[in-house]
C-alpha cells in the first residue's frame, strides 16, 4: 500500500470495482492479540480462539472478537450488533462451548480493536 500510495480507502476501492468478495472484509488482527499479556500463547490456544470465531461468523456476526482466559471466552461485537447476539444466545454458547470453552461471556462495551493493550482491560491478578 505504501510503495504504491495507496489508502485503505484506495484498496476497498479497487477490490469492489474489481469485483473481489473480501473488498469490504473486516480489518483482522493477529489471533495473538486475542491473548491476554503474560498467557503461554500455543497453537491450541489460537485454533480454539479460531474455531470460536470461526462460528460466530458462520452465525452471521461480521465484526468479532474472542477473547480468551483460560476456560472463559469473552465475547465482542459491534454494539449494534448486541441484541442480536442476545437473540442468538443458545447458538452462541452451544457453537463457543464446541470450541473447549467451559464459559461463555459477552463484553457490553462491544468490539474495541487493541483493548487488551489497554493497562486494566485484560489484565490477570
Amino acid at each position: 500500500m505504501v510503495v504504491a500510495g495507496l489508502t485503505k480507502a484506495d484498496i476497498r476501492a479497487l477490490s469492489a470495482a474489481a469485483q473481489l468478495r473480501t473488498w469490504d472484509k473486516p480489518a483482522a488482527a493477529c489471533l495473538a492479540s486475542r491473548v491476554p499479556y503474560g498467557t503461554a500463547v500455543s497453537v491450541g490456544i489460537l485454533s480454539r480462539v479460531d474455531r470460536a470465531e470461526a462460528a460466530l461468523h458462520s452465525l452471521g456476526f461480521r465484526q468479532v472478537r474472542v477473547r480468551h482466559y483460560d476456560d472463559t471466552a469473552r465475547i465482542e461485537v459491534d454494539l449494534a450488533d448486541l441484541p442480536e447476539v442476545v437473540a442468538q444466545r443458545d447458538a452462541i454458547v452451544a457453537a463457543v462451548k464446541a470450541t473447549g470453552y467451559r464459559y461463555v461471556t459477552l463484553d457490553l462495551e462491544g468490539f474495541r480493536s487493541g483493548n487488551l493493550n489497554d493497562g486494566h482491560v485484560g489484565s490477570r491478578p
